[in-house]
């Protein structure tokens, strides 16, 4: 079948369609219904049937893989490696759902996970969905007053934690971080259960605080069976940050979310059992979510749990495990490859990659100086995919599992089953058919298995805010600006909330971005819109230039200044030049390698930047306020 034929057949044949998906798990009870769209926005997906994401992760591989490797633990901050079977991993994630049982977790409580990237972070996750309890992990590091507002809205019964993470060799103390967002937020937990790493001293508060280690002793032998849940009910919550505003919970279900990730590995990852899996995300993301935790497993792979920076001990870290383990399917980020880009090549040839089938990249836009480097060296496919946490799996890209197709420098590719992907006018929510055409990239309803339900308590938020920004149309909006090409390839051209008015006239900061960046000296941009009493908004431009010695005075500063302007002037017109061009030796991201540009802006208009906790640096922040102070 041509993917074409497969794509069309998802959205017009789309109940027998899912019903031959939903056949890559297990279900205890048959669904009755497979897409109930009776009240739209809303999309309820496999009413009437029964299953578990953990007995569909683990217990049915048992029969035939129990001694496979499922779960490989590499630590190159403590130097630590261990793998565990699918056996192993079924009695780890027993003792923990024991654990979890005995501190009052029940089928529908909430469990938030704050923790680094340890093995007990994914018993935590399995466990929770072994028992029915919703699972709601929070990036390990994240400052205490966000931790606070995720645990009000959480409401968890319990917490698991631990001392510390650790990154670049620095100790993260966790347990400080946990005790004062706990004595910040409303809604106390009634336990707290702690992992002790021995990275870092931590004090048990009596009767809330709990050793894991101790805990777990007395249930060595516990059996927890897998309490069969609803299709339809909640997997998990996963927050979304904004610079303002309480964090929005992104509201998962069991059996669609378990279809689309069993779905999505064979089609999309071309992943088979047996094959190992490395994504080098972080747990706290909705890509670990996916293709760490639960994707992987549901496809009876081994999956690859990292802690660590991929220069540490070396650039070849990561080409080491994918050699050691025959990884197949490699996830990660362009940020990732751009930092490896910068390390001797030689380690690309120092292991034998032969095992590896492609490299996904997601995240950010993948540039095509990166991607041609990183597909030579490697001599695998490099396939861009977009999509987001709301989502849950791609949108767009490549489905090579289904027909081998080309991707294309710039283009995360097309979209993915289920996806009824558009462009529309902003304005008058004309769909756009003719070839690079630029407009919002929206999804139409029914959305697909594995996407969000709603936002966790708050449906009218959901239907508010993803819903109803395109004038009489009721599509979901990705709020990024896209195009599509004479052969439906989608390009991501940047959000719509990053379009600059100056003057009356609308910019696209990715625009102004790619233009400054083809400066030989540029190694990295970003631009904001400023507001600006005469001209409504500015942009204002944050480089780091790729050789910063000549810059040590102003007279260099501002030569190098004047002459991206003329290239912008050359390039996009005079209307797109930045007002200033600052430089900084550092821009400010998260730590999964995405832009703070609405901090930046923020800082830039004397606002409060908001919940930043996830930078990757804040010292990068501080540059900024010092040029703009």
């Amino acid at each position: 079948m041509s993917y074409a034929d497969f794509h069309r057949r998802s959205l017009e044949d789309r109940d027998a369609f899912w019903t031959e998906q939903a056949k890559l798990i297990d279900w205890q009870q048959p669904f009755t219904r497979v897409c109930n769209h009776d009240n739209p926005p809303f999309t309820r997906w496999f009413e009437g049937g029964k299953t578990n994401l953990c007995h569909n992760a683990v217990d049915r591989h048992l029969k035939d893989r129990a001694q496979q490797n499922a779960l490989i633990f590499v630590s190159t901050e403590t130097d630590q490696e261990r793998v565990y079977s699918y056996a192993e991993l079924h009695a780890e994630v027993q003792r923990m759902a024991a654990v979890l049982k005995a501190q009052g977790v029940k089928r529908g409580d909430r469990v938030l996970i704050y923790m680094p990237m340890i093995p007990e972070a994914t018993f935590a996750m399995l466990a929770c969905a072994r028992i029915g309890a919703i699972h709601s992990v929070v990036f390990g590091g994240f400052a205490s007053h966000s931790l606070a507002s995720r645990i009000d809205d959480a409401a968890p019964v319990a917490i698991v934690s631990a001392d510390a993470g650790s990154r670049g060799g620095k100790v993260v103390a966790y347990k400080p971080l946990l005790d004062e967002a706990i004595s910040l937020a409303a809604n106390k937990p009634a336990s707290v259960v702690l992992v002790n790493r021995g990275l870092a001293p931590m004090s048990l508060v009596p009767g809330r605080d709990h050793d894991y280690a101790a805990l777990r002793a007395q249930q060595l032998d516990t059996v927890v069976p897998c309490e069969w849940m609803d299709a339809t009910d909640i997997s998990y919550t996963i927050y979304t940050s904004g610079t303002t505003g309480k964090p929005k919970g992104v509201q998962r279900d069991v059996g669609g979310y378990a279809v689309a990730l069993a779905s999505s590995v064979k089609q999309i990852f071309m992943g088979q059992p047996g094959e190992t899996f490395f994504c080098t995300s972080d747990i706290g993301w909705v890509v670990g979510h996916s293709y760490i935790v639960y994707g992987p497993l549901i496809g009876g792979m081994a999956t690859i749990l990292y802690e660590g920076l991929p220069i540490r001990p070396d650039g070849g870290i990561w080409w080491k495990l994918v050699e050691k383990y025959k990884v197949s399917v490699m996830f990660s980020a362009p940020t990732a490859v751009r930092v490896l880009k910068k390390q001797d090549p030689a380690y690309l040839k120092q292991y034998d990659l032969s095992s590896l089938k492609a490299l996904f990249l997601a995240g950010e836009p993948l540039d095509e100086p990166t991607a041609r480097w990183i597909a030579d060296g490697l001599g695998v496919p490099i396939i861009d995919n977009y999509w987001q946490t709301e989502s849950g799996w791609p949108i767009l890209t490549i489905a090579n599992g289904v027909e081998k197709k080309a991707s294309k420098f710039g283009s995360p590719g097309v979209p993915m089953a289920g996806y009824s992907v558009k462009l529309l006018h902003e304005n008058t929510g004309e769909e756009l058919t003719e070839p690079n055409q630029k407009g919002v990239v929206v999804i139409e309803g029914p959305t697909p298995p594995g996407f969000m339900q709603t936002v966790w308590r708050d449906d009218a938020r959901f239907v508010n805010t993803y819903w109803k920004s395109i004038p009489g149309r009721l599509v979901y909006s990705t709020f990024d600006w896209g195009i599509r090409d004479e052969d439906g390839y989608y390009y991501i051209l940047g959000r719509t909330d990053d379009v600059i008015n100056v003057a009356g006239h609308r910019l696209g900061t990715r625009e102004i971005e790619e233009s400054i960046s083809s400066h030989p000296n540029v190694a990295e941009v970003a631009v904001v819109g400023v507001a600006d009493a005469l001209k409504g908004q500015v942009a204002m431009a944050f480089a780091v230039a790729k050789d910063a010695s000549g810059l040590v005075d102003e007279a260099a500063r501002l030569k190098l200044e004047g002459e991206i302007m003329k290239l912008v002037d050359a390039q996009l017109g005079a209307v797109a030049r930045p007002a200033r061009v600052r430089f900084v030796s550092l821009l400010p991201k998260t730590r999964s390698g995405k832009l703070l540009r609405r901090a930046i802006q923020a800082v830039c208009e004397g606002r409060d930047p908001g919940d930043l906790t996830t930078m990757d640096d804040p010292g990068a922040l501080q540059q900024i306020r010092d040029l703009v102070a």
